[in-house]
């Protein structure tokens, strides 16, 4: 029986459906993976635009999730993946002919010499996000280690003498790992309880709400 006292509505926010955000997570990063281009040939205004837009909110609500964790780590996570964008929104502008830098408008080579070297910090954002996951225990601790190895893998983007001797095996951990996370995220979210552990403990209280059991 509802409490007298007690509002008769009450509207949750995002924030108070974990689970409700981490499934919106999901649906963003299905898209991801249904419209984001794998070069200069298969890159369009359109598909960059959608892809990037959901880049930016999967790393804004992955933010929200992850901070009861670690602020420090969440926001270096966010920071990273927000950097990936910018790159990738500089590269799909010179080659749409928005900007020209260098004389590269149109230029394939130029946007896609950008695309790999903009999945060095997605990278990190994807290892920051596993050790996130794996401390956090409201997803499963297998995610975030297959997260940290496919963060690791395209982190060789930054070399190009690496990249040229890993190329494409190294792009197998982080599909492997990001695509089991989609589906986590759709079709399980996260766990409410874990997740209202940590949102309830105070940063300096080292009691097990820190660390879920």
């Amino acid at each position: 029986m509802r409490h007298p006292s007690a509002p008769a509505v009450e509207r949750p926010t995002a924030v108070d459906s974990p689970r409700l955000l981490a499934r919106i997570a999901g649906v963003y990063y299905l898209l991801i993976f249904i419209v984001a281009p794998s070069g200069a040939a298969t890159a369009t205004p359109l598909r960059m635009l959608v892809t990037m837009a959901c880049d930016t909110a999967v790393a804004l609500i992955f933010y929200t999730l992850f901070k009861p964790v670690s602020r420090k780590l969440a926001l270096a996570a966010l920071a990273f993946r927000l950097i990936f964008v910018a790159i990738m929104i500089i590269g799909s502008l010179d080659y749409f002919g928005a900007l020209d830098l260098a004389g590269s408008a149109y230029s394939a080579h130029a946007f896609n010499t950008l695309y790999a070297l903009a999945l060095a910090p997605f990278g990190i954002h994807c290892l920051l996000s596993g050790c996130l996951i794996y401390r956090s225990r409201f997803m499963p601790r297998s995610l975030g280690v297959l997260l940290v190895v496919g963060g690791l893998a395209y982190a060789t983007f930054v070399s190009p003498w690496l990249v040229g001797r890993v190329y494409p095996y190294n792009l197998i951990p982080g599909a492997v790992g990001e695509g089991l996370l989609t589906l986590w995220l759709l079709i399980s979210g996260l766990d409410i309880e874990r997740w209202a552990d940590w949102t309830h403990s105070r940063p300096e209280d080292p009691s097990p709400g820190r660390n879920p059991a």
